[in-house]
């Protein structure tokens, strides 16, 4: 009996240390041909943990792993939401393919907290139609804070009327409460900003009394910066005067310092700040700022050295490893990464058989809208014109092997090159390896003779960047395009990469713009 406790109470452990997060649901009239992606929203940039498709009727199922209990965004047909998650929980989520994920039913475990938040931001939407928020702006000092104060009350009123009514996890209750924090302190930093002109007193100063309140919102720095985007934003304001002028003494005379090289010698001189919150702020300010597509490979060497020695954050780290490796593909002149494929037979292929002449690496999937009608007939094209000096190998990530050997069959019958497929499709390893997400498909990586990594990855085949790469890795010419000719690729361009503030994500009851997917 003590045996069979034992392995119980082992099971029961496991479970409640996992961080997967198991989703399932059922969108009506929804489209095969769209995927559903989970983002972390408190991360330092918004690349996709999953990436979900769905079948004929409707219903889909995947997993991903959860860094953290909070706040993620759900993206569908270019709409997006947040749902808040936990490790170990099994999302049940379905909606109507015309409205979904703006709006939602959530079912199982994850009800209770999502139900809680759904509420909170269904009153916030109404309520923000209550407050003339322009007109606040322009009064005096005392009469914006009591305005301030009295928005606070009245919401976290009603967060606790929410409370009793849906029974939340004090964690969601914690960060909706952070949230507004946020939302208030950003105000705040806006009217300090604009009263000296809006007043006509430039030398305008905030009293002791509107400090203390800003610092009684943020008493849980640490946890606010780990969790908001928009607390981060609000951050940079505060300081962005003085490192403007920072910036200016420090960058004079030189032509080649990155914003990310200033911000943390910046940093370094803030002693009132935790290393958590240098960490997510220079984090942040590397994603906007220098990790971009055509970042020079000194600038690229110089990021890394910061994100080496500077940031203390093994996760932080980790996520600026990837967001390079996703916006530029693999370091140019590093071997590149082999990788076990798999042929329509079933047989292994490996990169590395092509050693000794250069070839391109094609990914792409057959739910992207484009791969057809732009990709293919451009494709068809640059590989006949190249073949004779160059191998092309065709990287499939679709879902499934059957759904490859149907794509493989049709989409590029005809076209000379080796078709495999990577098992795991979006999750398998040669995509994390490459940096192969939904939105940069489709993807061109070219590889040298020596099996090195030839230029940073690509996503347009009209790119005069990569015909020029190809012309030197083949030795011949290539005729010349429009220049203006440009070829699309499902999601966003991977130049923008960057963090979603929750308050910035559409959501139920206050739709908002979205800023980036």
């Amino acid at each position: 009996m003590k045996k069979y406790l034992l392995l119980f109470i082992i099971a029961v452990f496991a479970m409640s240390c996992s961080k997967k997060v198991e989703v399932k649901g059922k969108i009506t009239g929804g489209s095969p041909l769209e995927r559903i992606e989970f983002i972390e929203a408190s991360g330092v940039a918004t690349l996709p943990l999953a990436n979900i498709g769905m079948k004929n009727d409707g219903t889909f199922a995947g997993s991903f792993e959860a860094p953290k209990n909070g706040m993620y965004v759900i993206s569908y047909g270019g709409k997006q939401n947040l749902v808040y998650l936990k490790g170990g929980q099994t999302l049940e989520i379905s909606g109507n393919g015309l409205t979904f994920p703006t709006e939602y039913v959530i079912t199982g475990d994850a009800k209770k907290n999502n139900d809680f938040f759904t509420a909170t931001q269904k009153y916030l939407g109404n309520y923000a139609q209550t407050v003339n928020m322009r007109e606040l702006m322009t009064k005096d000092e005392k009469t914006f804070i009591r305005g301030v104060q009295k928005v606070q009350t009245d919401v976290e009123k009603n967060i606790d009327e929410n409370v009793k009514k849906f029974s939340p996890d004090n964690e969601v209750v914690a960060w909706k409460k952070n949230d507004i924090a946020s939302t208030i302190l950003s105000i705040m930093s806006q009217y300090e900003m604009t009263k000296g002109q809006m007043s006509g007193n430039p030398s305008f100063k905030v009293s002791k009394v509107f400090t203390d309140y800003e610092n009684k919102l943020q008493e849980n720095k640490d946890q606010m910066v780990k969790e908001n985007p928009a607390y981060r934003s609000y951050l940079l304001s505060k300081m962005s005067p003085d490192f403007q002028k920072y910036a200016e003494a420090k960058s004079k005379g030189k032509t080649d310092i990155t914003t990310s090289e200033l911000f943390n010698e910046f940093l370094k001189g803030k002693k009132d700040l935790s290393q958590t919150t240098k960490d997510y702020l220079l984090a942040f300010v590397m994603a906007q700022s220098d990790i971009h597509p055509g970042t020079p490979a000194k600038t690229t060497d110089k990021l890394k050295k910061i994100i080496s020695d500077d940031i203390k954050d093994a996760t932080i780290k980790s996520d600026l490893e990837k967001i390079q490796i996703a916006v530029s593909g693999p370091k140019v002149g590093e071997p590149a990464q082999d990788a076990s494929l798999l042929k329509q037979d079933g047989k292994t292929y490996k990169l590395s058989e092509n050693k000794g002449k250069p070839y391109m690496l094609v990914f792409y999937a057959s739910w992207n809208p484009y791969i057809g009608e732009a990709t293919v007939p451009v494709l068809k094209e640059v590989v006949n014109f190249y073949k004779s000096k160059m191998n092309f190998i065709f990287v499939n990530v679709d879902d499934t092997k059957e759904q490859f050997t149907k794509t493989s069959s049709s989409l590029l019958k005809g076209i000379p090159g080796t078709n495999v497929y990577a098992d795991g499709g979006l999750n398998s390893d040669i995509a994390k390896k490459y940096g192969v997400y939904g939105f940069k498909l489709p993807c061109f990586v070219i590889v040298d003779k020596d099996g090195k990594i030839a230029a940073r990855s690509f996503v347009n085949l009209g790119d005069p960047e990569l015909v020029t790469v190809l012309d030197k890795q083949t030795g011949l010419s290539a005729p010349k395009v429009d220049p203006t000719a440009q070829l699309q690729q499902q999601g966003m361009d991977p130049s923008a990469v960057q963090p979603v503030p929750p308050a910035q994500a559409p959501q139920q009851g206050n739709p908002q713009p979205a800023q980036t997917k």
